[in-house]
């Protein structure tokens, strides 16, 4: 086939390239050119902002892709802008979601209070407030304040002459990840501290991660296999740790001989809070890629840990003290702590 991809130069789409080229499909990336990114050497390129997408059209129908895969839509607008230019032009789209589309990731950020069962389906409800960053002072990776996944999903499901496509993934890691998520953890680790001190209720909160060459594998069945017209689907690691037993394994492949401790919130200073609601878990059933695409991780989670820890040691973060996570303790408090429970 001839596919054509929105993004496809960075964190998950430097993985979905290769396997799409590996097939045999003819790939053409739509990007601004301004990631330096080691492609096929088959892949065609288009320079251009998503934000001119229609000046492109007639570009786009010489290429003539049976599918559109778009990677970047975080507004409604951007969703409109995509259908609108593809109409007539491509016979599918794939649009990349999130797990934050649920109600439960409100729960979590303290908007709603009563927790969503789990684990979570394609069917379980949606939020009912939009945007969700809109009052954060720091949004995840700078995103728009109007960013909304479920009017992108609302926008390419749709409409009735362009079919649709829906990929929502987990919390991803691995290599390039532009959130560091294993970072903070990692420093510890590296700094030899005897132990990692978690509250209770975050020691024993799950959910949902996937590696970033497993996720970038099911999006590329999503894209090549029909049977994906019209249907939704989650990417997630089928085993769904603990926050504490996840940190464990991490440890594990680092090498690191410490321990993850569970405390008690009376033994965590009285200024310190959680800024998220752990009673909420976020975890998600990933059956239905599994059973009609033939979905499995190609990449095992030791080798997962072990390439994301060996990336994360060579790329630190720039500024790594605004990606530590708001909930752990500086080395001096978890001390004093440490030196109680002695």
């Amino acid at each position: 086939m001839k596919i054509l991809i929105i993004g496809g130069t960075n964190f998950i789409g430097l993985h979905v390239v290769p396997h799409l080229c590996a097939i045999g499909h003819e790939v053409t990336l739509f990007h601004r050119g301004k990631t330096i990114a080691e492609l096929p050497s088959n892949v065609h390129q288009i320079l251009g902002d998503r934000t001119h997408l229609h000046e492109f059209k007639s570009k786009f129908k010489e290429i003539s892709p049976e599918v559109v895969l778009d990677i970047i839509s975080y507004t409604e607008h951007d969703a409109l802008t995509l259908m609108n230019t593809f109409k007539g032009i491509t016979q599918r789209v794939v649009a990349i979601s999130s797990m934050d589309v649920y109600r439960a990731y409100d729960v979590i950020l303290g908007r709603e209070s009563e927790v969503v069962p789990v684990p979570l389906t394609e069917d379980s409800p949606v939020r009912q407030k939009f945007y969700p960053f809109e009052d954060m002072p720091n949004r995840p990776l700078n995103t728009p304040v109007n960013y909304e996944k479920i009017l992108v999903e609302q926008v390419v499901m749709s409409d009735s002459d362009l079919p649709g496509t829906i990929v929502r993934l987990p919390m991803v890691y691995g290599p390039n990840d532009p959130r560091h998520r294993l970072y903070s953890y990692l420093q510890r680790m590296d700094d030899n501290r005897p132990a990692i001190v978690l509250e209770e209720s975050l020691a024993r909160w799950r959910g949902s991660y996937g590696y970033v060459e497993n996720v970038a594998y099911a999006i590329a069945l999503a894209v090549c296999d029909q049977r994906a017209k019209g249907r939704i689907y989650h990417v997630a690691d089928t085993e769904v740790f603990t926050e504490a037993k996840r940190i464990t394994r991490v440890g594990k492949v680092a090498g690191w001989q410490g321990e993850v401790i569970s405390v008690s919130r009376d033994k965590l200073p009285a200024e310190w809070k959680l800024t998220v609601n752990t009673e909420q878990h976020w975890f998600v059933d990933s059956t239905r890629i599994r059973q009609e695409l033939g979905y499995k991780e190609i990449v095992s989670l030791e080798k997962a840990l072990q390439r994301t820890i060996d990336w994360e040691r060579i790329h630190p973060p720039e500024e790594p003290e605004e990606l530590a996570e708001p909930w752990l303790l500086d080395y001096g408090t978890e001390d004093g702590i440490l030196a109680k429970l002695v």
